[in-house]
């Protein structure tokens, strides 16, 4: 391994948001995604970076090519998983302008998504939808003709257009709609629930066979509305109703909730919405083994420079 001297560490240092915001969205995961920046640190530390002219464009390669491996190796696990498989959920920032324009392409709609995708029109896709990679950079990155990565971004552009939410209201109606559901759902208001939900609202959750959860999508507003209601009136994972409460927090980009109770987070709830408002989706992760970044209270930036 060569020295790594203060000025590489700088220039390393400099880019890992950037890293791990390309990881996420390439792998959906927070635990794999950190995994990936690690290694990319470990190839920049190795590698003869003389050579290198654009430090930040050839981070961005060495980071893709190993959440690419990372996707292509979980891919099975992904296949045999118990129940609905949602991305793992992570606290972000709106607090940069780079960060309120791309906060889309990290919400769970667009995660689940991406997930539908091949692992190579997934890489392809967040490399030039959202990092606005050149087709001759990408091809580079995937060793792949520039004719190649050229049909796989087509196919993979049509693919999510057909599939991710066309219209949504503005941020501030999300928010305000999230903040009334969190207090019908603490409240046990079914009404006040129905009246958020579209009524053929669907909800997804994720136990991941850790806990109970629904092992298919619900679906209806009825439905959904008196699953959310009885969070507050009865024992959910072990936590009974009065030692649990609920948090208004940013999640992948916007408005969402974290419950918790003894002393661990148990769900984070996030939504899809019309543009009138309305939930259009649920989705609602209490797999303890995706609520790490969560519970650790980091909040990130997943802006794209």
């Amino acid at each position: 391994m060569t020295h790594l001297s203060d000025l590489d560490q700088q220039v390393f240092h400099q880019h890992r948001k950037l890293l791990f915001s390309v990881a996420y969205r390439l792998l959906g995961t927070a635990a794999d995604a950190e995994d990936a920046v690690q290694d990319a640190w470990i190839k920049w530390s190795a590698a003869d970076r003389s050579q290198v002219a654009d430090p930040k464009a050839y981070l961005a390669r060495i980071v893709s090519n190993l959440a690419l491996e990372r996707l292509r190796s979980t891919r099975h696990k992904r296949e045999t998983y118990v129940g609905p498989w949602l991305p793992e959920p992570i606290l972000t920032t709106g607090d940069t302008d780079d960060a309120l324009t791309n906060a889309e392409s990290v919400s769970m709609a667009v995660l689940v998504v991406l997930e539908t995708l091949s692992p190579l029109e997934r890489a392809v896709f967040v490399l030039k939808e959202v990092f606005d990679f050149s087709h001759a950079e990408i091809a580079e990155t995937v060793e792949r003709s520039e004719a190649a990565v050229r049909q796989a971004a087509h196919r993979a552009r049509e693919h999510v257009r057909a599939r991710r939410p066309r219209f949504t209201a503005d941020r501030s109606r999300q928010r305000e709609v999230t903040e009334r559901f969190l207090a019908a759902a603490t409240g046990g208001d079914v009404n006040t629930l129905m009246d958020l939900l579209s009524p053929d609202v669907t909800l997804w959750t994720d136990g991941g066979g850790k806990v109970r959860q629904a092992m298919r999508p619900v679906v209806g507003a009825r439905t959904v509305a008196s699953w959310f209601a009885a969070i507050g009136t009865v024992t959910y994972q072990g936590v009974e109703p009065a030692d649990m409460h609920a948090d208004l927090v940013e999640v992948n980009g916007g408005p969402g909730m974290v419950f918790s109770g003894s002393g661990r987070v148990i769900a984070t709830v996030t939504f899809d919405f019309d543009a009138d408002g309305r939930i259009t989706a649920v989705h609602n992760v209490a797999n303890p083994d995706k609520l790490r970044a969560v519970a650790d209270g980091t909040a990130h930036d997943v802006g794209t420079r």
